[in-house]
């Protein structure tokens, strides 16, 4: 971890030259002045917009008091957090209060009942809401009530959900909950009298949720739904892929329509994946702060299509080392949709440098920026010195933007059938959704009669033209669709 030191005492080293020559340290500190040290300092240091945002110049304060009598005008961390981002441009940064939920849910483990939903406003242009179940986490509450994909809910505790209650009713901090269940009725739904009450708890959710095969007359179609780009599945990613190569694969399916993110080494490993002929050659290329720039040389910021899975932890000690099991595959499909976010659209983004890359579904995110997770210890790191344990403060900032060899993303989103990216634009009939991983799911239908005969049914039109989905249960959780890298060495 030496360059995250490097750079953390070059920081710090400036704001000493930049302070009174009398003893910097002028009162007592409280542990509200010491995360408001630990926000601006990181920031200061990584923000990707550091030199836009006045109050992260390095000359901004004259003393530690300075800095302590500012900031302690805001009412709490995370107004000082939000008063140092560059929005609007910065969507995604975020800060959180206990850091040991955030951890656990960049490797899929989340305070969660099992149902997966999306939220949408209803077709007659109400304020009501009404959620559609996307699927169901096994070993879960949803799963034991035997809730199903498809199902429709309005209600939640007797209320109607409405675009002003749904936080409070459906992501409080209330563990249980009742849902209410309604006929579709082509997106005005009526109660049909059906409850269910679900539980919520500390849930392991497997990314790889569905991996097959489809035998389409002499053509071998691999399929896999991935949910997650979770680093401690990086094993199991790497075995659906060895099934895969073992049948001798035609063509390959993969299916992030609900991923909205997570780690860029998996996200490297995945396209390795589905390749393997391009091993040493750059998959993707990182531009961070003028600060990171300085510090690191510049083979720090390029990611290359690797031969190899080789995980650390926070010590640097080996955890997971394996050969990558590649297809050689020249062409690609993925179903998305505006679920599909950061990591995935990484993937989609790195490939289409080299292969024919085909997609189907809805427009991307659009978020082509990462993050690193900011402890408050000497070098921001969970393992450094000095770590503060009056708090469990932890700040997720966006440090760096992503693209691909040649230097392009799509912050508006990476769009089907668009020039770049032959395919369909299809969205989800949320009055008939199907079971994923089957025939019955149009999406994948469409996938799979596109591969076997290069056409387009007279159903790509849209099926959400009329629909306004305006939140989904991912976005809830604490690493909601974060793309994030490992701290650099």
């Amino acid at each position: 971890m030496k360059q995250f030191l490097k750079i953390s005492l070059l920081a710090i080293t400036i704001f000493f030259i930049s302070c009174d020559k009398n003893s910097p340290l002028e009162k007592n500190t409280s542990t509200n002045d010491d995360l408001n040290f630990f926000i601006w300092r990181g920031l200061n240091l990584y923000y990707l917009w550091q030199k836009d945002v006045p109050d992260l110049a390095d000359d901004r304060f004259y003393n530690y008091d300075d800095l302590y009598t500012y900031f302690g005008e805001y009412n709490s961390p995370e107004a000082v957090f939000e008063s140092l981002l560059n929005r609007p441009d910065d969507r995604f940064s975020i800060i959180v209060d206990d850091y040991i939920a955030l951890e656990n849910s960049f490797q899929g483990l989340n305070l969660s009942n099992g149902m997966e939903f999306g939220l949408v406003t209803y077709k007659n242009g109400s304020s009501n809401v009404y959620g559609y179940v996307r699927y169901v986490v096994p070993n879960s509450s949803a799963e034991s009530e035997n809730v199903t994909r498809g199902m429709i809910f309005n209600t939640v505790d007797g209320s109607q959900i409405t675009i002003n209650n749904y936080l409070e009713l459906l992501f409080s901090s209330n563990t249980n909950y009742t849902i209410g269940l309604a006929d579709f009725n082509d997106g005005n739904p009526i109660e049909n009298g059906t409850t269910i009450s679900l539980e919520k708890t500390e849930l392991q959710e497997n990314p790889i949720a569905t991996s097959k095969i489809f035998t389409e007359g002499s053509q071998k179609i691999g399929y896999l739904m991935y949910n997650q780009f979770a680093r401690n599945y990086d094993s199991q990613l790497n075995a659906a892929f060895a099934n895969f190569k073992s049948e001798n694969i035609n063509d390959l399916i993969v299916d992030l329509r609900y991923n909205p993110g997570g780690s860029v080494s998996t996200a490297t490993y995945l396209g390795s994946m589905i390749t393997g002929q391009f091993t040493g050659e750059l998959y993707s290329q990182e531009i961070w702060n003028d600060k990171a720039t300085a510090a690191w040389s510049s083979d720090v910021f390029l990611n290359n299509f690797t031969d190899q899975i080789r995980n650390v932890d926070t010590d640097g000690s080996v955890i997971l080392e394996e050969t990558i099991n590649s297809l050689g595959l020249n062409r690609i499909y993925f179903i998305v949709s505006y679920g599909s976010a950061s990591a995935s659209e990484l993937v989609i983004n790195a490939l289409s440098s080299h292969i024919q890359v085909n997609l189907i579904g809805e427009t991307t995110r659009g978020k082509q920026q990462g993050s690193i997770t900011l402890y408050d210890s000497e070098n921001l790191q969970r393992t450094g010195d000095n770590l503060n344990t009056n708090h469990t403060y932890a700040m997720q900032p966006l440090v760096l933007e992503i693209s691909n060899k040649d230097g392009v993303n799509y912050p508006e989103g990476i769009i089907p059938g668009s020039i770049n990216f032959p395919g369909i634009e299809l969205g989800e009939d949320y009055g008939n959704l199907g079971v994923l991983g089957e025939r019955s799911d149009p999406l994948l239908d469409e996938t799979l009669n596109y591969i076997t005969t290069g056409l387009k049914s007279s159903a790509k039109t849209s099926k959400k033209l009329n629909f306004k989905e305006i939140y989904d249960s991912k976005l809830a959780i604490p690493a909601s669709d974060y793309m994030f890298v490992n701290p650099r060495k």
